[in-house]
């Protein structure tokens, strides 16, 4: 029985390492391994990467600059992280496809549903970047597209914690961690896993969202096979 079709939403700042920005070398060549591996363990899996190690479109907007001007940047920053992303994991073995948003020449090929079916469907890891092409929306949404667009059963977000909790639990020792609820009580209690679009996005085409920790050992190997342990948010 062949493995579900899945969706990663990996942030940039992961790939930044302890130094906080740009590419950490350690980091990409352990997450490019985890998805080499699982691609050889049957993964159909696609990745949404963000841009925030490079340039955050959103921070750069609060500070003056035109919110258009600083989306476009910052999708350029995430196709930055795709092109590093897509060799890594070629390098370790496996085959891997770069699509963008928008047409970038030689740089990745241009999105198309049927390509991107196709290659997740022939075991090779799908690398999304450009976020959704337009302006004003996030990486987020962006995954949540791409996951309703290609019939995925999931969209697995890494983050720092290990699930979904009902306050900051860096910040309270009280904090509670559900191990699941629906789209719905997500929205309702106002919790922050992802955006609204992105939610509605998901609730409406029955995408279940597990929100696992992405230090783990083996955590993106695991999310690739659909097969993470964290909180999970389903459609209904």
């Amino acid at each position: 029985m062949s493995r579900p079709r899945v969706i990663l939403k990996l942030s940039g700042e992961v790939l930044a390492g302890p130094s906080g920005s740009g590419i950490d070398p350690a980091v990409l060549g352990s997450m490019a391994g985890d998805l080499a591996r699982a691609a050889f363990d049957g993964a159909r899996a696609g990745v949404v990467l963000g841009g925030g190690n490079i340039f955050r479109g959103l921070g750069a907007a609060a500070r003056g600059m035109d919110r258009v001007t600083a989306d476009e940047m910052g999708m350029l920053a995430t196709v930055i992280n795709g092109l590093a992303l897509r060799d890594a994991v070629r390098r370790a073995g496996a085959a891997a496809e770069l699509y963008t948003a928008r047409p970038l020449g030689p740089i990745g090929r241009p999105y198309l549903r049927d390509e991107a079916l196709a290659c997740i469907d022939g075991g090779a890891l799908a690398v999304f970047a450009g976020g959704t092409g337009n302006p004003f929306f996030s990486t987020d949404s962006g995954a949540a597209l791409r996951a309703a667009e290609l019939g995925c059963a999931l969209l697995l977000k890494g983050t720092k914690v290990d699930g979904v909790y009902d306050k900051d639990p860096a910040k309270f020792a009280d904090a509670v961690r559900f191990d699941s609820l629906n789209v719905d009580e997500m929205i309702e209690r106002k919790l922050g896993v992802m955006d609204l679009t992105a939610a509605t996005l998901c609730r409406e085409n029955g995408i279940d969202i597990i929100v696992y920790k992405m230090a783990e050992k083996d955590a993106v190997y695991r999310a690739a096979l659909g097969e993470a342990q964290g909180t999970r948010v389903t459609a209904r």
